[in-house]
């Protein structure tokens, strides 16, 4: 460990050396839509690191809002909120988590990373828990209510019924729902398990079919692009489909390096996802993207990226698979890092932002200048993404890059029409609506 430091200590002076040659040549606008520019890849004996130190919010600070929009806060105080999701009856569940921290630090890349990472507020600890806001009726923050305890890294969460589903980092567990109660006392029962090994990625997002009869899981990948090996890839970088009658599952679809939502597209009814791409290839490389997920689609995973574009780190090859990968839908700009999706028809903002895709942007840790950190909405025309993203919710660092006061992850829409953002960075939750609603 102690080489390990040192040699970290080494890789740090590097970093700050080598910084400045990943200066990104597109912002993240420019290389948005259906066909990015993707310039050659680059090599890096360490990819450069920028992250700015997570400071939180200063009393009555809040993030900045688009023209005709008006936000404030509703929850504080929270545990590194990471997910939303809206009751039936108007009550708001916030999953509060982080990482198990199961990964063994077994490079001083790692190691340095994690520091910088930690650094900026983003590896805070997590409650393991979820907690119940309920609407006031007014101005100022939400009832607040321990919901749920003693969970395991959770992350996605799902009502069918009146059972509630929840994604712990390895595997389905499920609680029986009572409209209106505060307080879940009966003890998890075990659903289906989860690929749980080393947990590079350790979110589990969660979507349920409209029947009911299924849940969709998408599970990360253990590594940038298998470092780690093949064999801890098994049934990762993928989307699973999970029978609710009998817990059995199958790969839905493949090669999604971390799909981090899912959400159903309201007029076509299709499957979309949000998906953090590979790193250490340059500050516009790889787009994160937005796509429509296909039964049996392969999307590339670790082999090529935005469909037959081969990664040469990659060993061995698959030719075979490259030439099956498909093209994702929409790219929303490199290292952006999207964790939250909300599909929206309807909704209190003004009518420019109804009838597509809210998309909470984590922000970039390896590109120049900062990439994310906001929220966006893309619009949808005949079920399928048109236009650049447009930003809005930002402030959520300083001007100067070298503050981080939050940062955006889940999302929902609330039982009136809101827009609200779980922030893990800030331990809040932001409600957005049309200004003077």
């Amino acid at each position: 460990m102690n080489r390990l430091i040192a040699a970290g200590f080494a890789l740090a002076c590097a970093t700050l050396l080598g910084g400045c040659g990943n200066k990104a040549s597109y912002s993240p606008a420019e290389q948005s839509g259906g066909n990015p520019p993707l310039p050659a890849p680059r090599d890096f004996m360490l990819p450069p690191m920028k992250v700015p130190n997570g400071v939180g919010w200063k009393p009555g600070q809040t993030p900045k809002v688009a023209a005709g929009l008006a936000i404030e806060k509703i929850a504080s105080g929270l545990k590194h909120p990471r997910q939303l999701y809206t009751l039936p009856n108007g009550d708001v569940l916030v999953v509060e988590a982080n990482s198990p921290g199961t990964e063994e630090l077994s490079t001083p890349k790692q190691l340095i990373a994690g520091k910088i990472k930690n650094g900026s507020g983003k590896g805070g600890k997590g409650g393991n828990r979820i907690t119940l806001l309920r609407p006031t009726g007014g101005k100022g923050e939400w009832e607040k209510h321990v919901f749920i305890e003693h969970l395991y890294s959770p992350f996605g969460v799902q009502l069918i019924g009146d059972t509630l589903y929840v994604a712990n980092t390895d595997g389905i567990v499920s609680f029986p729902y009572t409209t209106g109660e505060t307080h879940i006392d009966a003890p998890a029962k075990p659903f289906t398990d989860l690929p749980d090994t080393i947990n590079h990625h350790w979110t589990k997002a969660l979507l349920a079919s409209p029947d009911g009869r299924k849940l969709y899981v998408g599970v990360g990948s253990n590594s940038n692009i298998t470092e780690n090996g093949l064999a801890v890839e098994y049934r990762r970088a993928d989307i699973l489909e999970v029978d609710v009658a009998t817990g059995a599952s199958r790969i839905y679809a493949s090669g999604l390096r971390n799909p981090t939502g899912l959400q159903w597209e309201p007029q076509t009814g299709k499957l979309w996802a949000i998906v953090n791409e590979r790193d250490e290839i340059g500050a516009d490389l790889v787009p994160d993207y937005l796509t429509s997920v296909r039964d049996g689609g392969f999307y590339g995973w670790p082999y090529s990226y935005w469909g037959q574009h081969v990664d040469r780190r990659v060993q061995p090859q698959r030719p075979d698979l490259v030439a099956k990968a498909i093209k994702p839908d929409y790219a929303i700009g490199s290292h952006v890092a999207p964790l939250g999706l909300l599909m929206s028809q309807d909704n209190a903002l003004p009518p420019p932002y109804h009838g597509g895709a809210f998309i909470s942007e984590h922000g970039s840790w390896d590109r120049k200048p900062l990439s994310g950190y906001r929220v966006t909405f893309v619009a949808f025309r005949q079920g399928h993404p048109v236009g650049k993203p447009q930003p809005i919710v930002t402030g959520f660092h300083s001007p100067d890059e070298s503050q981080l006061y939050g940062a955006p992850v889940g999302l929902t829409q609330a039982k009136d029409g809101a827009l609200l953002i779980a922030d893990d960075v800030g331990n809040a939750v932001w409600r957005v609506t049309g200004a003077g609603r």
